[in-house]
């Protein structure tokens, strides 16, 4: 994927060299770095759009987390890209005609077509942009982060405007518009196809609708759904999908959830923590509210290696998807251990279901590190409560700091790398 990536990028400089003009001087020089900053910056909007649209080979070989991750390394150097394209140009404009940079860049105006639709959505990317910055992004809600990602596909069309009418590469030459413009459009029809149509496709065949909603703890509540069409339902404990529930307060985001139950006879269920707006009103679903499924995705599920014995490791709304792995490799007759890491007991859920199931050992750990006086997932407590860890297979699931101290433990109890897998709860 890397060197395709790579490879476009030297096509797109393929396409740039031959119009470039530099020479030794400074105004002929600032616009041919703007002109590659801008194709190559305009490329990588494709390349960052296509990690996160739903395509399924891309999907199974990388991960929809590792995509994503992609999806924001390239989104940066996408806005490094844009502003140094917009810098440039201005400064090109500054040199020649010794206005000021405001003065420059309104300029531009004159000397190119599309210039204002060019700002207005530049300007909307570098919002989206500086709102993914991780700082921020904790303190928004998300739903406002949602939206002002989907603003950027209008930002992208503004943007592109400009770019097949001012740009040297593409004005006058209909062979080099043609490709850039099927660049474009076979990168929105994938958005398209998978993004839109296959979840409506898959509704039409599963018509997915809410069973049931049960609060499982002070936090938690799973919500069971059910699917008319269960020979079609390829989904694994473990997994998660992206829900759009069909009802007030949930209609416009999708989110992603794990799946904490062995699917069966149609019947999935999530089982989700109250961490904000949209996870707070889940126990307001009512019976029959129709939904919209996008997945399965992940990799985090159990598969058969050398290890007979499984260690399942859950914190928090963590316990979801460990719950169906916990009855799956029960099933399969693998010896299970789950570790329950919770602040306070009324936290806690599935402790019935989990003691139902046979071969599963479950230990629970509670209280806030503070008031224990150490951590119960250091080397030496994991050690403690699991002698047999380093001859075990792994499954990790909770917040990100959970899951650096629990790699850390595991690591220096001699469990090898192959043979754990984490999930961390910050993909959303």
């Amino acid at each position: 994927m890397t060197l395709l990536a790579i490879a476009g990028a030297v096509a797109v400089v393929a396409l740039w060299w031959p119009t470039a003009v530099v020479t030794a001087s400074a105004p002929a020089l600032a616009t041919a770095i703007a002109e590659l900053a801008g194709m190559i910056g305009s490329y990588l909007v494709c390349v960052q759009l296509l990690l996160i649209a739903r395509v399924p080979w891309l999907e199974r070989l990388i991960g929809l987390d590792r995509l994503v991750g992609w999806h924001t390394v390239v989104g940066a150097a996408t806005l490094f890209l844009v502003l140094a394209h917009v810098c440039f140009m201005t400064l090109s404009q500054w040199i020649t005609s010794g206005h000021g940079p405001i003065g420059a860049y309104l300029g531009l105006f004159d000397l190119y077509p599309d210039m204002l639709t060019a700002t207005v959505g530049t300007a909307v990317l570098l919002l989206a942009g500086l709102l993914s910055a991780q700082a921020l992004r904790r303190l928004l809600p998300y739903e406002l982060w949602y939206w002002t990602h989907v603003t950027t596909y209008i930002a992208i069309f503004l943007t592109f405007l400009h770019q097949i009418s001012a740009g040297p590469v593409f004005a006058g030459h209909p062979f080099t518009r043609g490709l850039w413009i099927a660049m474009y459009v076979a990168t929105a029809a994938c958005i398209v196809f998978w993004r839109v149509a296959t979840p409506l496709m898959r509704f039409a065949e599963h018509r997915f609708e809410v069973v049931s909603v049960v609060p499982e703890s002070a936090r938690l509540t799973s919500v069971w759904i059910r699917s008319r069409r269960p020979d079609l339902l390829s989904v694994r404990p473990g997994q998660f999908m992206l829900f759009r529930f069909l009802a007030w307060g949930h209609l416009l985001s999708a989110h992603p959830y794990s799946i904490s139950n062995v699917p069966a006879d149609g019947l999935l269920r999530i089982t989700v923590a109250d961490l904000g707006d949209h996870s707070g009103r889940l126990r307001a679903l009512r019976p029959g509210t129709k939904v919209l499924l996008e997945g399965p995705f992940g990799g985090f599920f159990g598969r058969r290696r050398r290890a007979g014995a499984v260690l399942l490791i859950a914190g928090g709304a963590g316990i979801g998807p460990i719950r169906g792995l916990a009855e799956q490799f029960a099933r399969l007759g693998r010896s299970v251990v789950v570790i329950y890491r919770a602040s306070r007991p009324e936290d806690l859920a599935f402790y019935d279901e989990f003691t139902s199931l046979p071969s599963i050992q479950v230990i629970t750990l509670v209280g806030r590190r503070d008031e224990l006086g150490f951590d119960p997932l250091d080397a030496e407590s994991l050690g403690f409560y699991v002698p047999d860890a380093a001859q075990r297979e792994a499954f990790v699931c909770g917040p990100p700091a959970m899951i650096e101290k629990t790699a850390e433990s595991l690591k220096a109890l001699g469990v090898p790398e192959r043979r754990v897998q984490f999930e961390e709860l910050s993909f959303a």
